[in-house]
């Protein structure tokens, strides 16, 4: 990151932030621990209040910011504990639905309001009766915030439509890559990914994220019964852990399906970067960040014409229709046929991630609310 000058003009004391951060889905907690980097970076006193094992997993503390333990919960003693840790901010900054409500219950009630800026990374999902608990969560937290940022224009607008007082784009960087100074060299590393996953000789095709309904990875099962009848068969490696991790193990086995579950890693890059096509059949995506690492690491994408996807990738990636099979199989067929059309996207892949915010700006961005949030009223 680019270093910078101390924000706060000499003998004024520091801006103090405190960033709020529930479980953290993977783009969220990477998204915090680049926004701390860079507050920090700029004389910002940061505290990020979450639960010990993101710590440990992220090291906000280790970018400088100081750390708060705040377990996933909005019972009486995590919603004190986050009350206390946002006693002498200037300004509070959750992310995500759940922290943010919990933010709301932790600063209400205060004789001095404390501005509170929302960042809604994606959307919530659930069914039934806690489909319209989320609804509710959503209202009160929109009307109680100051400024509510959304990561696609229809997360802003989902805002404005539930009642926030100021919605607006959040411009949100992928953050760079956390490995080794020097990282193994892609040409030698290809390979030897390519037989750990059993994908020699054969294609590979990518996917990553959770297993959960709203993934679509029912529909990705579908599609590679179709596939299966090529020569070689492409392999399918799924990346994440969640609760239909059962239910799709055992699919692929009574199927045949050429396809492999692989629980959750932390060397995402270098999975992409071994592979042939970048799947993304999700039935809802915002700012999806294996689109991102996808184009960035020119791996041709095939991915769903849903929520933030279109806006995120442009022509850069092949679209298609949400729960079609038969769509996403005959793309994917198509590209492994076709190395020119994989590689036109290749080529746009590069133009539009250039398009993509950095993260010295989003931190800039952010601070810019943030000024506008804290700056002393003009004297009458």
């Amino acid at each position: 990151m680019t270093p910078v000058s101390s924000h706060s003009p000499p003998g004024q004391s520091p801006l103090r932030t405190v960033q709020v951060l529930g479980g953290g889905n993977a783009a969220s907690s990477a998204h915090v621990r680049s926004l701390a980097a860079g507050l920090v970076a700029r004389g910002v006193r940061v505290t990020v209040c979450a639960p010990s094992e993101a710590n440990h997993a992220y090291d906000f503390s280790g970018v400088g910011a100081d750390h708060v333990h705040v377990p996933r919960s909005s019972d009486p003693v995590s919603v004190a504990a986050l009350r206390a840790a946002c006693a002498d901010a200037d300004l509070v900054h959750a992310h995500g639905l759940h922290a943010s409500f919990r933010t709301v219950l932790a600063l209400s009630g205060r004789r001095v309001r404390t501005p509170l800026v929302v960042t809604w990374h994606d959307r919530a999902h659930a069914d039934g009766a806690r489909a319209h608990l989320l609804r509710v969560l959503e209202r009160r937290v929109v009307k109680a915030a100051t400024v509510v940022l959304g990561t696609t224009s229809a997360l802003v607008d989902r805002a404005r439509l539930t009642g926030a007082r100021d919605a607006r784009l959040a411009a949100v960087a992928l953050p760079g890559p956390r490995g080794p100074a020097e990282p193994e060299d892609p040409d030698r590393l290809r390979p030897k990914v390519r037989a750990e996953l059993g994908a020699t000789g054969r294609p590979l095709l990518m996917a990553v994220g959770s297993l959960e309904r709203h993934r679509g990875y029912d529909v990705l099962l579908d599609a590679a019964r179709v596939w299966r009848r090529l020569d070689p068969v492409p392999l399918v490696v799924i990346a994440g852990e969640g609760p239909l991790r059962g239910e799709l193990q055992e699919r692929i086995e009574n199927e045949g399906l050429p396809v492999r579950l692989i629980g959750r890693r932390d060397d995402i890059t270098d999975l992409l970067g071994a592979a042939d096509l970048a799947l993304l059949p999700s039935r809802w995506e915002a700012r999806s960040v294996l689109a991102q690492e996808a184009l960035h690491a020119g791996v041709p994408l095939v991915a769903t014409d849903v929520g933030g996807i279109p806006e995120l990738v442009g022509d850069a990636a092949e679209l298609v229709p949400s729960g079609d099979a038969q769509a996403l199989a005959a793309s994917v067929v198509g590209l492994l046929g076709d190395p020119e059309r994989r590689a036109r996207l290749q080529d746009k892949g590069a133009r539009q991630a250039a398009t993509w915010p950095t993260e010295d700006e989003t931190v800039a961005q952010v601070l810019s609310v943030y000024d506008e949030l804290t700056r002393p009223l003009p004297l009458a």
